[in-house]
């Protein structure tokens, strides 16, 4: 049974289709870390160019889609989450370990390293069957949303 379910995602985060990258959230411990998943389809829009007969998930989406995962863990607990936008602010130490394609399932587990006020460091990991696809660490900062 999800933690969280693709509905209640949508609540949380601004983000839509093609760029809504989290299906289900399986884990969660408030303020600390989260687990959750994304089902890659051959359906997906990057695939129709990336690469044609021999489709790879591109490495950035999976560091945005864990990115995701920390905006899910951070805003869930914001009251004013409407009134605010989650953007990077940086991206370290990323390594990408093996190829993502359509069929896979993405485990994503975020955790934070470090919160301030407005800003938050993350570090992200990204298995496919248990194994590492790619990991990095993230900074994330809260600004307000333009109306």
């Amino acid at each position: 049974m999800p933690v969280l379910n693709i509905t209640e995602i949508m609540d949380i985060l601004p983000h839509r289709y093609p760029m809504l990258l989290v299906d289900r959230v399986l884990e969660l411990e408030p303020g600390k870390r989260i687990v959750c998943i994304k089902n890659v389809t051959a359906n997906e829009q990057f695939f129709q160019g990336h690469f044609p007969g021999a489709p790879v998930m591109p490495g950035v989406l999976i560091v945005e889609a864990m990115a995701q995962c920390g905006a899910v863990l951070i805003l869930r607990d914001i009251p004013d989450r409407a009134e605010k936008l989650f953007l990077f602010g940086g991206v370290d130490k990323a390594r990408f370990r093996r190829p993502v394609v359509p069929g896979d399932q993405l485990r994503m587990e975020v955790e934070v390293v470090q919160k301030r006020s407005s800003s938050v460091k993350i570090h992200g990991k990204a298995t496919v069957d248990g194994e590492l696809a790619a990991e990095a660490d993230m900074l994330s900062i809260t600004v307000p949303r333009q109306k």
